[in-house]
């Protein structure tokens, strides 16, 4: 046992000399945000999200000749703004992570650096859930990109179902201004302890492969992608799967302080058992539930500064039963020890890898 503690220690002393920084690191990012929404059906109501939410951070960085090392903690404070004050949610923000070169590794409540597809994650989710519960991978070259996720939303109970899924994203330039791409994921909804007779695991599979064009520009940028989206879904209780599929484009265009996007789905319902287990399952917007479904964004950046990003956003959504309007403001503040600004763009989302 002594000999174990003098290997230890010794192997300590002779790793320090490769510690080559140790700082304190933090940011602080809030979001305001005014949502009306307007004209939807039962399954997206009309509704109108408010809120505030202020995400803080601290930690610790070490650097070796070999990587960084980062221990974060913190919490988000999501508050609707009402007369009672009441609807808050208040999450923690816990996590380590390693990066070396082109790939970093994170591990705990660590936060989402980049929206996902509406058909994976709606907006509303993505206002109330700003952290993965679990890994998160990122792998990059100059021509490449890689990410994996795994985010355990919810734990076995009983009154709870376990609830898990994994997610992997990536593209490949094999041209200045061509690639391809996608999105992989399966999610899965287990049994409760004790569960009542009747109740079965379910399991939820989508693959997006895609091809894209970005034409780089600064001033004007373009991107534009199309590809095929599959859906398998099955109730191991039924014995049957589920598989619709579809066609799935996206074009954005960014000029100056002014951007324009367009989504067209055609295809069948992506969520076949939404009416058995609605949003527990399936986390995307049910709009994808259409044959036909449009969404149509219009942004303009009022304020955009080092900091800040104020803009107000038009969206039209249109499908073969229905049409939505929202009308949304929206503020974006982030610093860092650094003092960097993170990108509140749709540039940002113009990636295949989120």
């Amino acid at each position: 046992m002594h000999n174990k503690w003098l290997t230890f220690f010794v192997t300590l002393l002779l790793a320090l000399p490769i510690v080559a920084q140790e700082r304190l690191v933090w940011d602080v990012d809030m979001n305001v945000l005014f949502n009306n929404r307007e004209g939807g059906d039962e399954q997206t109501p009309d509704q109108t999200f408010f809120f505030t939410r202020l995400t803080a951070k601290g930690g610790v960085e070490f650097t070796t000749d070999f990587a960084a090392h980062r221990i974060m903690g913190g919490a988000s404070w999501y508050q609707p703004v009402n007369d009672r004050l009441d609807g808050y949610k208040v999450l923690p923000a816990l996590y380590y992570q390693f990066t070396r070169s082109n790939t970093s590794l994170a591990m705990g409540m660590v936060p989402l650096v980049r929206e996902l597809p509406t058909y994976l994650w709606s907006d509303s989710m993505s206002y109330c859930t700003p952290h993965v519960r679990g890994v998160v991978v990122d792998w990059h070259t100059t021509r490449s990109q890689f990410r994996a996720m795994l985010d355990w939303r919810q734990l076995r109970s009983h009154t709870r179902r376990e609830a898990f899924n994994v997610l992997v994203s990536g593209q490949w330039n094999f041209h200045r201004h061509w690639g391809v791409g996608g999105f992989a994921q399966y999610n899965h909804l287990a049994k409760r302890y004790d569960a009542p007779e009747g109740e079965c695991v379910v399991d939820d599979g989508t693959v997006n492969p895609l091809f894209f064009y970005d034409n780089n520009d600064s001033r004007v940028r373009v991107r534009a992608n199309a590809g095929a989206i599959i859906q398998l879904q099955r109730d191991r209780g039924d014995h049957k799967w589920h598989t619709p599929c579809g066609f799935i484009g996206t074009a954005r265009v960014a000029w100056r302080k002014f951007e324009a996007s367009e989504m067209l789905f055609v295809g069948k319902d992506l969520f076949p058992l939404y009416d058995r287990y609605g949003s527990e399952l399936n986390l995307g917007d049910p709009y994808f539930r259409s044959k036909t479904y449009s969404r149509t964004d219009v942004r303009a950046h009022i304020v955009q500064n080092r900091h800040v990003d104020l803009s107000a956003v038009l969206t039209l959504h249109a499908n073969d039963r229905t049409t939505g309007f929202w009308q949304q403001l929206s503020c974006r503040f982030f610093i860092d020890q650094n003092h960097n600004r993170k990108n509140t763009t749709l540039n940002n989302l113009c990636q295949p890898a989120f």
